[in-house]
């Protein structure tokens, strides 16, 4: 979607378990960020763990969030990059490898696809379909950790790969959804990858690090090194079912539950203050007293959980405390008091909560946590767009987002 030629519109759309946000970006000639002039957030009950349960909710939501946002942009929006979410996401890594076909074995942009389609060349079951491949380095005759090996000579052309992988009805529940709120996708990326785009900056993923999303209903990672994406996985525990045991434990209303975990609930708590007392104004029966120790009993269990599932997955690719950029969280479990401590204590490794910053405009909006992957669904959205056709180092995702066209257009 195009405004005058000097600035654009960019537009994210993140379909989450509880809630849908779109965030529309102006992006003016000469800067470097778009600044954000729409956004619109409307709740769902459509979704389930980043899944499709109810697609006339989740059309009904998207459309809620979508006319909100362009309310407050003045722009009508037909398109936009969306989130990708769920279990059943899986990912991994993959090689390629061809023959140079110049005869003078310069290696041109034909090769990176002919390298990535080998690449890609994996045997999965016939419910699941590649959703996104992420060109991590190129090898020439040998010499690997490149980044870019157009122009250069060579007779054989190596390509490391990350794979994103999804299930087939999942992601068709989805795309359907989409399209009957009358827009047109993009592009797709997984949520952690979104976020990690907002919030991360390009020395921590030199360093290594892990940016763990806590949603409602599901918890991203998503793994860097040397500046490439590593691994991405999707554990279908998140905040929200914090917010379901403080339901069933003060026997109270879930929208209830969801006020007392981000008022009272504090995720890393010393022993002393274990038996300080808490009257909460929000329950409606007498005894309206009750420990920090009760409290913490409820929520603590789930977040140990979910901490002890992030660990056992950085676990799987050996980068348990072993990344120096440590980890960021993002999604609306990071808002929780006291998590960084709790994460610091359970991952042994540094940790911060990540904000998307340096944008314009209507700031106070995306200032959160909760907002990593919305914008960063719009950055990416930018990144699509601006794209070019023959650009090399760029050619996976652009091929991807081919075949994801072609894919769109099937009955």
């Amino acid at each position: 979607m195009a405004g005058k030629s000097a600035e654009q519109i960019y537009v994210g759309l993140d379909i989450g378990s509880t809630k849908v946000c779109c965030v529309v970006g102006l992006h003016e000639e000469g800067s470097a960020l778009p600044s954000v002039i729409g956004v619109g957030v409307a709740p769902t009950s459509g979704m389930r763990k980043g899944v499709v349960v109810d697609v006339e909710e989740t059309v009904s939501a998207i459309t809620a969030a979508v006319d909100e946002a362009e309310r407050i942009s003045g722009i009508a929006i037909d398109q936009a990059t969306i989130s990708i979410d769920g279990a059943h996401v899986t990912s991994q890594n993959s090689k390629g490898v061809i023959a140079v076909g110049r005869a003078d074995q310069e290696i041109m942009v034909e090769d990176l696809v002919r390298v990535e389609e080998a690449a890609t060349a994996i045997q999965l079951p016939p419910n699941r379909e590649i959703i996104q491949v992420f060109p991590r380095s190129y090898s020439v005759d040998g010499q690997t950790n490149i980044k870019d090996p157009v122009g250069m000579h060579g007779v054989r052309l190596e390509v490391e790969s990350h794979i994103i992988s999804g299930s087939v009805p999942a992601i068709k529940n989805l795309d359907r959804s989409i399209h009957q709120a009358g827009i047109a996708i993009s592009g797709q990326i997984l949520v952690p990858l979104a976020a990690a785009r907002a919030v991360l900056t390009k020395r921590q993923k030199e360093l290594g690090v892990a940016l763990v999303d806590i949603g409602a209903g599901t918890t991203g990672i998503a793994v860097y090194e040397e500046g490439d994406i590593l691994y991405s996985s999707v554990i279908p525990v998140g905040a929200g079912h914090i917010t379901n045991d403080l339901a069933i434990g003060l026997k109270t209303s879930v929208d209830t539950a969801e006020k007392i975990k981000l008022k009272y609930v504090r995720a890393h708590t010393s022993k002393s203050n274990l038996t300080e007392k808490i009257r909460m104004e929000e329950l409606d029966s007498d005894e309206n007293v009750i420990t920090r120790r009760e409290l913490q009993n409820i929520a603590g269990a789930r977040l140990d959980e979910i901490f002890s599932l992030v660990r056992a997955e950085l676990r799987k690719i050996g980068k348990d405390v072993m990344l120096p950029g440590g980890v960021v969280l993002t999604g609306g479990g990071a808002k929780m008091q006291g998590i960084e401590d709790m994460a610091k204590e359970a991952l042994q490794l540094p940790v911060t909560v990540g904000k998307p910053e340096g944008f314009t405009g209507i700031v106070d909006r995306i200032n959160d946590p909760a907002f990593a992957a919305p914008v960063g669904l719009m950055l990416e959205n930018m990144a699509h767009a601006q794209m070019a056709p023959d650009s090399g180092a760029s050619i996976g995702q652009t091929v991807d987002r081919i075949k994801k066209t072609l894919r769109n257009l099937l009955p």
